[in-house]
């Protein structure tokens, strides 16, 4: 994915705190129909207390003051359920739906305008020090449960199913579902330039049942091929004079191919990955 494309936050472009905690709190009306007023969303969403919670703490732990940046994320994990690493950087209008069981680990990058739901885990694959924990694009729409894990890079616009497991790079505008996660949907683009975010990450196909269809469908046309092939031979057979050459064409010489790298010749299909250059 094009790093350039993605929205960090760093000191030049980011507004200040109280302008990030406003943005945090009105993106909510835009995800959530349940949300009626300021008051309601500042008082009772366990989200928006863990993004704000994660803000002053990270302003602390820019500024070195790792002790009370580390105990204000363990009194926000205590209230809210959600632990966020004061070291993780987050953009703007980031928001938790449900907030509960969300972990967000010490390395993680997350782009602006990111919604996470309820189970999710960006968490680390290895305990060297550096950079171990995933990086999310603008956009990006993590379902229930889902896990990303290892110093991954997830594009911009990409939705994550509910329950995946995703431990590899996926490029920007795509749908990843399973275990381990597989490109399911590539769609350019996902949003038009007119939409704020996209939600509609409950809109997810059934990559192993198509997969097994695709199979199903080749042995079907096998089995044609070997009857036609056992009728030829008993014709044969039974006018011996006539000499006829045998052939058997067991395999079409353009079957479906599940394995190619290509969207052209099955995108549906669990089997499919991404080239290496895309990633």
């Amino acid at each position: 994915m094009n790093t350039e494309s993605m929205t960090m936050t760093d000191e030049a472009t980011t507004p200040g705190l109280f302008a990030l905690l406003r943005e945090d709190v009105r993106c909510v009306f835009g995800r959530d129909p349940a949300a009626r007023t300021v008051w309601e969303v500042l008082t009772t969403y366990p989200g928006v207390h863990a993004v704000m919670s994660h803000r002053i703490a990270h302003a602390l732990w820019r500024h070195g003051w790792r002790y009370p940046a580390r105990l204000v994320s363990f009194l926000a994990r205590v209230f809210t359920n959600v632990d966020i690493h004061p070291g993780a950087q987050i953009g703007r209008r980031f928001f938790i739906d449900h907030g509960a069981g969300v972990v967000v680990g010490e390395t993680a990058e997350i782009g602006n305008d990111v919604t996470l739901y309820h189970g999710v885990t960006l968490g680390g694959t290895t305990w060297n020090p550096g950079k171990r924990h995933p990086t999310l694009g603008d956009h990006v729409v993590v379902g229930a449960g889902a896990k990303i894990l290892g110093a991954i890079t997830i594009g911009s616009r990409v939705r994550v199913g509910a329950n995946s497991v995703v431990v590899k790079n996926v490029p920007a505008d795509r749908t990843v579902v399973g275990i381990p996660a597989k490109v399911v949907k590539r769609e350019s683009p996902i949003l038009s330039p007119t939409d704020e975010l996209n939600l509609d990450h409950h809109v997810m196909p059934d990559p192993v049942g198509h997969t097994l269809n695709c199979l199903l469908d080749r042995i079907k046309t096998l089995e044609a091929e070997l009857a036609t092939l056992q009728v030829d031979r008993q014709t044969t057979a039974a006018t011996p004079a006539r000499p006829v050459q045998t052939v058997f064409p067991l395999i079409n010489t353009n079957p479906l191919d599940c394995q190619a790298n290509t969207d052209a010749a099955c995108p549906e299909c669990a089997c499919q990955p991404e080239a290496e250059e895309a990633r």
